[in-house]
């Protein structure tokens, strides 16, 4: 295996710069997923805690679906369904056209909705440690509700929900690896492209463990961080 360390160079016919590319897409479609998957989940939590019984109906049903499928099976439902959706949706209106979706999109959307049914679950546990006194003390001080949220609840959520959070992130990251399936060309599907024509599959796969413990590593310190940001102030009353 380490005659062959030459077929990792950045120069010609090595295989360095597609693997970086690919790991490129990797980290960048775990982080495309968090701005949709961390509020969604946090709107599905909210929706579990609300009165109006149609909407904790609804969050039950969204959890219990997209916690429920394996997440290859959901790319592929977002993945081709869309399309065949789309299509026969345009075919309804006359027209006759071949709809492609784009593969980074669907894994973008199926993640994302997987990633908000798993920190729901989180964020509903958060909000069971605020005690009820807080909001209490917030409408005596007359807070209205949504200065009661942002100001005084989700610093507290946000805190309690890192950890949980934390590990929902890397199992993101580490179901990255499933959109080879549908030919996006991520770390694992450049890795499974470079074993085919090289035949060095304990180099290649080996470079691509070490890139995803990286990234696992970068991820814990910067969660460790974040921890520790949102713990500041409990840290300053200590005596």
């Amino acid at each position: 295996m380490f005659e062959n360390l030459s077929l990792l160079s950045f120069a010609s016919g090595g295989w360095g710069s597609a693997l970086l590319a690919g790991a490129l897409v990797t980290i960048v479609l775990a982080l495309s997923c968090l701005p949709i998957g961390l509020p969604l989940g946090l709107g599905v939590a909210l929706a579990a805690r609300s009165r109006r019984r149609w909407l904790r109906s609804l969050s039950t049903v969204f959890a219990t679906v997209f916690r429920g499928l394996p997440e290859l099976l959901t790319l592929l439902i977002i993945y081709y369904g869309c399309q065949i959706g789309a299509q026969k949706l345009l075919a309804a209106m006359g027209y006759e056209a071949e709809v492609a979706i784009n593969p980074f999109v669907a894994a973008m959307i199926a993640f994302s909705l997987v990633f908000a049914a798993f920190s729901s679950q989180i964020w509903l546990g958060a909000f069971k440690t605020v005690p009820k006194g807080q909001f209490e003390a917030a409408a005596a001080l007359g807070l209205s509700r949504r200065t009661t949220f942002t100001k005084v609840v989700l610093p507290q959520l946000v805190r309690i929900a890192l950890p949980g959070l934390s590990n929902n992130w890397l199992s993101l990251l580490k179901d990255t690896s499933l959109v080879s399936t549908i030919s996006l060309v991520d770390l694992m599907r450049q890795t499974n492209l470079a074993v085919s024509v090289t035949k060095e599959p304990m180099l290649f796969y080996t470079v691509a463990c070490f890139g995803y413990l990286f990234f696992s590593a970068i991820s814990g310190r910067l969660f460790q961080f974040l921890e520790q940001y949102f713990s500041r102030h409990q840290r300053s009353v200590r005596p």
